[in-house]
């Protein structure tokens, strides 16, 4: 069953941004949705930890002046070899979005990109989006990440250079994590 607003989440959430302004903003959200406990992303070392005592971790992104830098970040949880923070719910807040900021957080993995301000009960339902369901992951030689063929944006599934695609089916459980439906190879001509 997907999660509502109305539930307690057993969730944690790193915020990843500044300590003031955007980022503290942010937490504050995060506390306001639920989520327990709520810290500030310092690492990798640091979430690999947290979600071996929370079977859920997510990572809520600050707005930045360059989505860029989020990369690094984006990449240790995209490509770690722990698949609790593998398939953790990644998603990015900003008061201002242009398609080219939505491509490269598609491109990056993102799960979700919500323009603020928005209030609570939609974004209960834009987090309760993230558990519940099946989810579909790729992952190609340039990407990992959740399937985002719909959109309007590039599709990162089919690369371009043909070769093996794997199509990963997971669901997130506020209690029990990540579990892993489907893991299948597929190969594109």
């Amino acid at each position: 069953m997907p999660w509502s607003g109305d539930q307690t989440l057993k969730a944690a959430a790193f915020v990843v941004g500044p300590r003031d302004g955007a980022g503290a903003a942010l937490a504050d959200l995060a506390r306001a949705q639920g989520f327990a406990p709520v810290a500030r992303y310092g690492g990798l070392g640091k979430a690999e930890r947290q979600a071996d005592e929370t079977p859920l971790v997510f990572f809520l992104c600050a707005e930045v002046a360059s989505i860029e830098s989020l990369k690094p970040m984006a990449d240790a949880i995209r490509f770690s070899e722990s698949r609790k923070l593998r398939f953790s719910p990644l998603i990015y807040f900003a008061r201002t979005l242009s398609v080219d900021s939505i491509r490269r957080c598609i491109r990056m993995g993102f799960d979700d990109v919500i323009a603020l301000p928005y209030g609570g009960g939609d974004l209960a339902e834009r987090i309760g989006r993230q558990v519940g369901r099946p989810q579909v992951y790729y992952e190609t030689s340039t990407y990992f990440g959740p399937d985002r063929r719909d959109r309007a944006a590039e599709r990162p599934a089919d690369d371009g250079d043909g070769g093996q695609v794997r199509r990963i089916e997971i669901m997130r459980n506020p209690e029990t994590g990540i579990d892993v439906l489907q893991d299948d190879f597929q190969v594109v001509l």
